[in-house]
């Protein structure tokens, strides 16, 4: 019964209209994205990279299940920062010894291994779980315009 200034009114609702539909495996389609980093900000690109390799971009997005798109960029190594980044920031890692920390500034980072820019970005936008790393693994990135999966009919993505 709904009560709205004292009149009682009776709303017959069909509640299996309103059922959420959740993602499994008979449901998701999984398309494949091409998208060209020449002169793309870093993050910029990653936010959208990682929207793509969730799923949030579907319509039956369930955070539990892995829904989202395999993801190709390419031309990698004329990925942009913004700023001072290329010279102020730095990427840490360890070596697992003692004393083995170490410290690489973005642009010999870029000029070294121009792919991990942009994967190192990504992967910190993705969750830190099995379901994350099963995300990252739909994610190719080459640094130059040629990529080994024309098979697959990736499309174009603009951001």
């Amino acid at each position: 019964m709904h009560s709205l200034f004292g009149i009682s009114k009776h709303i017959d609702v069909d509640t299996i209209s309103f059922k959420t539909q959740s993602a499994s495996e008979k449901i998701v389609k999984r398309d494949w994205y091409v998208i060209d980093a020449t002169d793309l900000v870093l993050g910029r690109l990653a936010s959208q990279v990682a929207h793509k390799l969730m799923g949030k971009n579907k319509p039956y997005y369930t955070p539990s299940f892995d829904c989202g798109d395999y993801v190709i960029v390419i031309n990698s190594e004329k990925i942009q920062l913004t700023g001072n980044k290329w010279d102020a920031k730095s990427y840490i890692r360890h070596t697992g010894y003692p004393g083995g920390q170490r410290e690489v500034k973005a642009r010999a980072l870029n000029a070294k291994k121009p792919n991990d820019l942009i994967e190192i970005a990504v992967k910190g936008m993705l969750p830190k779980t099995k379901l994350g790393r099963a995300m990252f693994k739909k994610l190719f990135v080459y640094a130059g315009n040629e990529h080994p999966h024309a098979a697959q009919k990736p499309q174009s993505f603009n951001i």
